[in-house]
C-alpha cells in the first residue's frame, strides 16, 4: 500500500511530456524492494523510543512524605471545625475593621485588661516591697530596742536611698548628697517630704552634734513607712 501511494506521488510529479512507463520511480517492483530495504535498517525511527525509567527517590524523601500523609489523615477529622473557627476568625475582623462600634468595643475590652494586668503587676511588686520592708524595719526596730538609735535611722537613710535608686532610676548620682537628693523635683511631694525627714534627722545627728532618742526614732520609722506605699510615689 505504501509502495503504490510512492508510485502514484512520483507519478504525479513527472512533467507532462515524461515516459509514464519508462521511469523507475513509477515501477511498483523498483520501489518496493528499496523500501523494504529501507525499512530493515536502523537509520530510520519507526517508532516512539520507550520512555526513561523514574528517578529513584530518596529514602529520607519518601518517609518525609508518609509523615505528611499520616499528619493529614490524623488532621482530617478536624477540617470542619478548623474551617469554621477560621470564618468566625475572618467576620470578627471584618467587624472590627468595618464597624467603629464594634472596634471601639474591643479596643475598650484590651484597655480593661492590660490595665488589670499591670494593676496585678504592680500589686505583686507592691506585696515584695512591702516583705522588703517588714524586713528591714524589724532589723531597724531591733536596733532601737537596743538603744542604738542612730545606727537605726541611718539604716532607714540608706534603704531610702536604694527605694528612690528603683523606683527613679538614674535620680540617684553618686556625688549627691541627702540634702540634695530630698531637693530632687522628680520625688513625689509624699515621698520627697519623708526622705527630707529622714534626712534631716541624720544630718542634725552627725553634723549638729544632737543625739537621735525614742521620739525622733518613730518619727523616722513613720516617715520610711510612708515611703513604702507605692500610692506615694505618684506624680500628683
Amino acid at each position: 500500500m505504501i509502495s503504490l501511494w510512492i508510485a502514484q506521488a512520483s507519478a504525479a510529479a513527472q512533467p507532462p511530456n515524461a515516459d509514464a512507463t519508462g521511469g523507475w520511480l513509477v515501477d511498483p517492483e523498483l520501489v518496493a524492494p528499496g523500501y523494504t530495504q529501507t525499512m530493515a535498517g536502523d537509520t530510520i525511527q519507526t517508532a516512539f523510543p520507550p520512555p526513561p525509567p523514574p528517578p529513584n527517590t530518596p529514602e529520607w524523601l519518601k518517609t518525609l512524605g508518609d509523615a505528611v500523609r499520616s499528619l493529614f489523615d490524623w488532621l482530617s477529622p478536624l477540617g470542619e471545625p478548623l474551617l469554621w473557627i477560621g470564618g468566625i476568625l475572618l467576620v470578627l475582623l471584618l467587624l472590627y475593621l468595618f464597624v467603629p462600634a464594634f472596634a471601639q468595643w474591643v479596643d475598650d475590652l484590651r484597655y480593661r485588661r492590660k490595665r488589670q494586668a499591670l494593676a496585678d503587676e504592680a500589686d505583686l511588686a507592691g506585696h515584695a516591697e512591702a516583705g522588703a520592708a517588714r524586713i528591714l524595719l524589724g532589723e531597724a526596730d531591733e536596733l532601737a530596742a537596743a538603744g542604738r538609735y542612730a545606727e537605726a535611722v541611718h539604716l532607714l537613710l540608706y534603704r531610702s536611698v536604694a527605694d528612690i535608686s528603683d523606683r527613679r532610676p538614674g535620680l540617684v548620682q553618686p556625688a549627691m548628697t541627702s540634702r540634695d537628693l530630698a531637693a530632687a523635683t522628680d520625688l513625689p511631694g509624699v515621698a520627697r517630704e519623708a526622705f527630707s525627714r529622714i534626712a534631716r534627722a541624720v544630718e542634725i545627728s552627725l553634723f549638729g552634734g544632737r543625739a537621735i532618742d525614742a521620739g525622733a526614732w518613730e518619727q523616722c520609722r513613720s516617715a520610711y513607712a510612708e515611703m513604702t506605699v507605692p500610692r506615694n510615689w505618684v506624680r500628683t
